[in-house]
């Protein structure tokens, strides 16, 4: 049997996702992407498709209008 490699292809395969479990790599690493912001949602929708866990607890928590106005001092 082929290697499920993302939650999706479980959901195909059973019609549920009660099995899949998320890998982790050396390629799950933190983001620093603002929350909310293209960057992450394109780092969030890799790591679905590489069948890893959707986020990491290192990720930022930081909104890109929180970083915006960070800077403005």
């Amino acid at each position: 049997m082929a290697r499920i490699r993302n939650v999706f292809e479980i959901i195909e395969l059973y019609g549920h996702d009660e099995n899949f479990e998320p890998q982790c790599t050396s390629e799950f690493i933190p983001t620093t992407a603002p929350a909310g912001s293209k960057q992450k949602i394109d780092i969030l929708a890799e790591r679905i498709q590489r069948g890893m866990p959707l986020w990491h607890p290192e990720d930022s928590t930081e909104s890109s209008s929180a970083l915006v106005g960070a800077g403005a001092d």
